[in-house]
């Protein structure tokens, strides 16, 4: 599905054209016939000789309503540039040109129009001259030129086999499985409620859909699909849409608001662009400028922030940071426009490269500016690899989002970046439909020099602990759990560090006891050799060790807790453990008062170590009796 759009001067014949194209005059409003002049966007479409169908996006030309023009011509795949032959090259024909060069329109076609009410051939020669030297270096420069009559039909089949070919191409709009519909027209038809018209981008609807219209957030479900007033069950990207919602009314809805699916999309008020001044611009662009910036549909105001220089000269590009007075719905790639608002003037446009920056930029940040310098090149593994540097770690949506590529191509690419060794890839859990998160390899090695740093710190502070607590790790480090796990996992299985329960150390630390330290835990440890199987409690232990060195001889496995108060020494466990094992081999059960008596121990300690043998999986409690576990 294609959607093609007229530009150009005031009264140049643009609507007649429609009209004469499709049998369908655009002007649909009182006014516009009254005055018989385009005062706000018209629609029409027409069927080419091939069969396919192709919207149409019929725009005002008058310099009063410039920014009606520009809500109708961000989502067009080819443009008629119309002038008209009894006139020439007007104001608004090199204002609508420099909008759709700033918009890099991907086609057009130059169109004369009423070259009826021109006698002499060699004047129409003389305009279109004109159009080649303001096309030259342009969007338009290499377009091809028709001359037509739309009252008198002369030229009209050229230009229609013209168009199709120019339309044939064109590569279709990617189908990115995040649609949005940027809404240019709300309207109410009895009977059906609320109907909102637009240009449907990076994905399909279909009729059922559960949608949310942004900046608002207002949930409502699609009730009804029509493109050029055929129903259908889905749209696919490209298309040129009617969306009936239910259960919203029209002023809920407002031009410039976004159908899509809930979640996939976030509105914004900063963004981070790159700009290019008009050459003829009246002034250079200051810090703190208020500007009106306008994308898709939408407008609003906005203040600059200039980045890496004090100003902007015309004719000059450069990096901006916008901050806006309301939301506003942008993905990474779009194109805008900024006006000025008073005295009205086209400054220029750009490309958004980042629609949600984590906050205000300083400046003059050389690293900043030298990243955006990097985005600038556009290439999709340089997109991948800055986002990631700037980001940290990312998601598989993340880089959908500022790619902008489609999914198979996006997994394709990721695939190509870590068998490169320019990215690492991590598992959220160890399932095979489990999500996946990306970093590049610098900022890798830099987490683990975070980590090992962190963790030598505590060793150095904490000599007799075994280890740091986990979440105290997590809690230094800022990452949330499922990403700190899966990095835990990572760096364990790379023997960066190693896990013991809730205790993380690194790799070549361990506890080591000073002479002087095993002489003071010598009262302890000969509790334990007196009495092995009734050893003392815990808390008697911490007593007499002192609380790191107990956790120390827990660390170093010489002392093995089996519940919160009672602790055996390890040779006094591995004999029960035998025991259990040894028993339960010969004989299919085993009972407390077996275990109890082989041991002369207590009904207290026996109890406690048959359960710790239960909790960890070594045998089975069935009512009074225990069975080794299969």
């Amino acid at each position: 599905m294609r959607v093609i759009g007229t530009a150009g001067h005031v009264d140049h014949g643009k609507s007649t054209l429609v009209e004469a194209l499709t049998g369908v005059h655009p002007d649909r409003l009182k006014e516009e016939k009254l005055r018989e002049m385009t005062i706000d966007l018209g629609f029409a479409w027409m069927i080419l000789p091939g069969g396919e169908e192709v919207g149409i996006v019929d725009v005002p030309g008058h310099r009063d309503f410039i920014e009606n023009m520009l809500a109708g011509v961000g989502g067009i795949d080819c443009v008629l540039f119309v002038v008209a032959g009894d006139e020439g090259v007007m104001p608004q024909t090199r204002e609508h040109l420099a909008i759709l060069n700033l918009l890099e329109i991907p086609a057009g076609l130059l169109v004369i129009t009423k070259i009826d009410k021109v006698a002499d051939p060699a004047w129409l020669d003389e305009v279109e001259k004109e159009l080649r030297q303001i096309t030259h270096g342009t969007i338009l420069e290499h377009a091809p030129v028709l001359r037509v009559s739309a009252l008198n039909h002369i030229g009209l089949d050229e230009l229609i086999a013209t168009l199709e070919k120019t339309l044939a191409a064109q590569p279709v709009r990617s189908d990115l499985g995040r649609p949005r519909l940027p809404v240019d027209r709300v309207f109410s038809i009895q009977g059906f409620g609320t109907v909102v018209t637009g240009t449907l981008r990076d994905g399909t609807l279909q009729i059922g859909d559960e949608v949310e219209v942004l900046p608002g957030g207002l949930k409502t479900r699609i009730r009804g699909l029509q493109v050029h007033n055929h129903k259908q069950d889905s749209i696919p990207p490209g298309s040129r849409a009617a969306a009936n919602l239910t259960t919203i009314s029209v002023d809920q809805v407002k031009r410039g608001d976004v159908v899509c699916l809930p979640g996939q999309h976030q509105p914004t008020r900063r963004m981070d662009v790159s700009f290019k001044l008009l050459k003829d611009a009246s002034a250079p662009l200051r810090h703190d400028q208020l500007v009106k910036i306008f994308v898709h549909a939408a407008e609003t105001n906005a203040r600059v922030r200039l980045l890496g220089v004090e100003n902007l000269k015309p004719g000059e590009n450069g990096w901006l940071q916008l901050e806006t007075e309301s939301q506003i719905c942008v993905e990474r790639g779009d194109r805008f426009i900024l006006r000025r608002p008073s005295p009205e003037e086209t400054l220029g446009g750009g490309v958004v490269d980042d629609p949600h920056p984590a906050g205000r930029h300083k400046r003059f940040d050389t690293e900043m500016v030298a990243r955006f310098k990097l985005t600038e090149r556009g290439t999709p593994e340089n997109l991948v690899l800055v986002t990631l540097q700037a980001g940290g770690f990312a998601s598989f949506m993340d880089l959908e989002e500022k790619t902008r590529l489609e999914p198979a191509k996006l997994t394709a690419l990721i695939k190509d970046l870590v068998e490169q060794a320019l990215i690492r890839e991590l598992a959220l859990a160890d399932k095979p439909d489990a999500e996946h998160i990306y970093i590049s390899t610098d900022g890798w090695q830099h987490l683990i020099h975070k980590i090992t740093g962190e963790l030598e710190r505590y060793h150095e502070s904490n000599p007799l602990r075994l280890g740091m607590p986990r979440e105290e790790l997590k809690s230094r480090l800022k990452l949330e759990a499922p990403r700190f796990n899966a990095v835990l996992k990572e760096m364990a299985g790379e023997d960066v560090l190693r896990l013991a329960g809730n205790l993380i150390r690194r790799s070549d630390w361990s506890v080591r006891l000073s002479d002087g330290q095993r002489r003071w835990l010598e009262p302890l440890m000969a509790r334990f050799t007196a009495a092995p199987y009734t050893p003392p409690p815990v808390s008697e232990c911490i007593s007499l060790a002192g609380e790191d060195l107990y956790h120390a001889l827990v660390g170093l496995g010489e002392l093995i807790p089996v519940s919160a108060d009672v602790v055996f020494h390890r040779q006094a466990y591995q004999d029960m453990l035998a025991f259990v094992q040894a028993h339960l081999k010969d004989h299919p059960t085993l009972t407390v008062a077996e275990f109890r008596d082989h041991f002369h121990s207590s009904r207290k300690f026996t109890l406690t170590f048959l359960e710790h043998l239960d909790a960890t999986g070594v045998t089975i409690r069935e009512g009074d009796f225990r069975r080794l576990k299969t």
